[in-house]
């Protein structure tokens, strides 16, 4: 498996956001379902909690799940201390509000997937 193969999971799996707790257990229902090694609320320190980390060769691939997105610049200062961790080494926002990432933050690659996509 491949982070092209996980992406293209999140743009194919119909998520619900309107309740985030729903949300992520329908996510962790498609990462199980599709045989993915991961870990649901990984705590990278005391205060930073990723809603998932996908273990994939070797690499620990961080999604943070949002449903309708407020305040744009609090979820990605939450984005770049999650990427300031060792153990991340990409993030992914799954989202279903509209908003873009740099190709990389902290030096890290950072992936945007639109909830709708899954609803297409």
């Amino acid at each position: 498996m491949s982070i092209a193969s996980l992406i293209n999971l999140l743009r194919s799996t119909r998520i619900d956001p309107f309740v985030e707790k729903n949300a992520q257990q329908q996510l962790e229902t498609a990462l199980a379902n599709a045989g993915f090694n991961f870990r649901r609320e990984h705590h990278l320190s005391a205060t930073d909690i990723a809603d998932f980390l996908v273990l994939l060769d070797g690499e620990s691939i961080a999604i943070e799940l949002k449903g309708k997105v407020k305040h744009r610049k609090a979820v990605y200062r939450q984005l770049e201390r999650y990427t300031e961790h060792s153990d991340v080494s990409s993030i992914i926002l799954l989202t279903a509000s509209s908003m873009r990432l740099p190709a990389q933050i902290n030096s890290k690659p950072a992936y945007v997937v639109s909830i709708g996509e899954g609803w297409l």
